[in-house]
């Protein structure tokens, strides 16, 4: 069998989590072996590399810094666990990947996209996600359940334009790869998000 890479995409607030755990449920029913992992982070190193980003510390961290880190971490993900495990035919479902990278460092944080697209070649050598499924919901909705959920990171500490910025790219990269990329709408109650992730495990694995 070939292993395949699922992403899971969305802003601060979106579900990730318990869509993660739901979206792995189906696939274990349909009998994929299926590795759960996240980014920045998925090996202990990465995980290292990750806990600088997100560190509030007292020295600033610059963009192209975090930039550079995000994709350190990315590359010894790639070797020691994503590659090996797409090799051995295991599927892999993401919690975020490049796109993450192009919408936060790129359209949060302004640093141009055809650096980020260098970086993206240069690492993964033409590795994308098969299937990317995006969980997409208005801003202040996503902000509001991260202030209800309290504790802020680095990134959910951000301001509104920060991550406005951020999903116009996350909805951008969708439009221009609709093949790859599949756009939930988030901003509904929970069975209703989870019937159409359902549906769109469905019908990927229909084509197997």
């Amino acid at each position: 069998m070939i292993g395949r890479l699922i992403t899971l995409e969305g802003l601060e607030g979106v579900g990730k989590s318990t869509n993660m755990e739901f979206i792995q449920r189906k696939l274990q029913e349909a009998g994929i072996d299926v590795d759960v992992t996240r980014e920045p982070g998925g090996t202990p190193l990465a995980e290292k590399i990750r806990a600088l980003v997100l560190d509030t510390a007292d020295e600033p961290l610059p963009d192209l810094c975090e930039l550079l880190l995000i994709f350190a971490a990315r590359s010894a993900h790639l070797e020691n666990r994503i590659r090996p495990a797409l090799d051995h035919g295991r599927w892999v479902l993401c919690d975020r990947f490049t796109d993450a990278t192009f919408a936060y460092q790129g359209g949060g944080r302004g640093l141009p996209l055809e650096i980020i697209a260098r970086l993206e070649g240069l690492v993964q050598s033409g590795l994308k996600p098969d299937l990317t499924i995006l969980l997409d919901t208005p801003v202040e909705i996503g902000l509001e359940r991260i202030r209800e959920r309290g504790g802020t990171d680095r990134f959910e500490s951000q301001r509104l334009e920060f991550f406005q910025r951020a999903r116009e790219v996350y909805l951008s990269r969708a439009q221009q790869e609709p093949e790859r990329c599949v756009v939930v709408d988030a901003n509904r109650p929970l069975t209703q998000v989870q019937d159409d992730l359902a549906k769109i495990i469905e019908v990927y694995l229909s084509n197997f």
